[in-house]
């Protein structure tokens, strides 16, 4: 396993981190909306969550992306207990924007965007994770207007002067946005959606100009690629009521009724064979597709468990598919150009 497969540059910034990283969204817990809408990925169990980020760091992964309103600040105070005593053998990132009561497991996630709420909620993220300064500060709107952009963009400048981060990014899906961030000298990064169902050209594109590492979100297009939940219409396991997939919002399509929708099961199937090449498993070939797509992705998959995260920093040694087989699946779901 090569340094450049394990090792990258966190964009234009001095930080390395690892080429995995893990997402620490569904180790925040159940949270839900005022209306009942389920945000979180279900119950957990801290000391498993902990034990999962540490056996983590044991096999080379250094990098930790949470959010202040996972789990209504819950996610960043289990990853503060997991790398205390660590602190400087890891990189965490943090995400900023959607208004919470701290604790209290109920938000309507309505954002903020003033640079004063900015370094409020920077404030309240440190103080959480038991650090004085964060590596990677995001802003978590994906859709935040360009001139309040702008000045949160600032806003990050004046906290990297004062120490309080060393580079920020925005977590979009919008170039235009991506590019306005990038325009800071200390941004760094943009988190972005992708994995083998839902290409991002454009970003891709992007990170590489500039450079911006881009950090991917959703790699195994919320479980579907790891393939649990691939079976006959109606067969597969159901999911529990605390679970955001057991009652997906608008942006959430690959579940239907508590259960994976059938027309994605036929797609996983499709290109199952392609990604449990070389031994993978289904989870390791999605992450390796993503290596393969851009030097510049950084996937965070989420674990909760310590065999998750095993299984996850598996995909490492096996390093990216190849370029033919990335056109392959390209060809098997029909995606314009193959």
């Amino acid at each position: 396993m090569s340094t450049t497969m394990t090792n990258r540059a966190l964009g234009r910034s001095d930080i390395s981190v690892s080429a995995l990283g893990f997402g620490c969204w569904a180790i925040g817990g159940e949270w839900f909306s005022s209306q009942g809408q389920p945000w979180g990925w279900g119950p957990v169990d801290d000391e498993e969550s902990v034990r999962a980020l540490r056996r983590g760091m044991e096999l080379g992964v250094t990098f930790f992306d949470t959010a202040d309103c996972y789990g209504t600040g819950h996610s960043e105070e289990v990853l503060g207990r997991a790398v205390k005593g660590r602190r400087e053998q890891v990189v965490i990132a943090s995400k900023w924007g959607n208004t919470f009561e701290d604790g209290r497991r109920v938000s309507d996630l309505a954002p903020d965007l003033t640079p004063a709420y900015a370094r409020r909620a920077l404030t309240a993220t440190l103080r959480r994770l038991g650090t004085d300064h964060l590596d990677l500060y995001q802003l978590h709107v994906n859709q935040a207007p360009l001139p309040e952009a702008a000045e949160l963009r600032e806003a990050c400048e004046a906290f990297v002067r004062e120490g309080l981060i060393r580079a920020y990014g925005w977590s979009t899906d919008d170039p235009a946005r991506a590019r306005l961030f990038a325009e800071g000298p200390h941004c760094a990064s943009v988190q972005v959606n992708a994995n083998v169902f839902e290409d991002a050209p454009e970003m891709f594109a992007l990170a590489g100009e500039v450079p911006l590492a881009a950090i991917i979100r959703g790699p195994l297009a919320m479980g579907v690629l790891t393939g649990k939940y691939s079976a006959a219409p109606g067969t597969g396991p159901a999911l529990a009521a605390g679970d955001i997939r057991s009652a997906p919002p608008e942006w959430l399509r690959f579940f239907r009724d508590g259960r994976l929708a059938p027309e994605w099961a036929s797609r996983f199937d499709a290109v199952r064979d392609i990604l449990t090449s070389e031994g993978r498993t289904p989870a390791q070939g999605a992450l390796a597709w993503l290596w393969a797509r851009s030097p510049h992705t950084v996937p965070i998959p989420g674990i909760r468990t310590v065999a998750q995260a095993e299984e996850n920093a598996g995909a490492l040694a096996s390093g990216p598919l190849t370029a033919g087989q990335v056109k392959e699946i390209d060809t098997l779901l029909e995606r314009p150009g193959s």
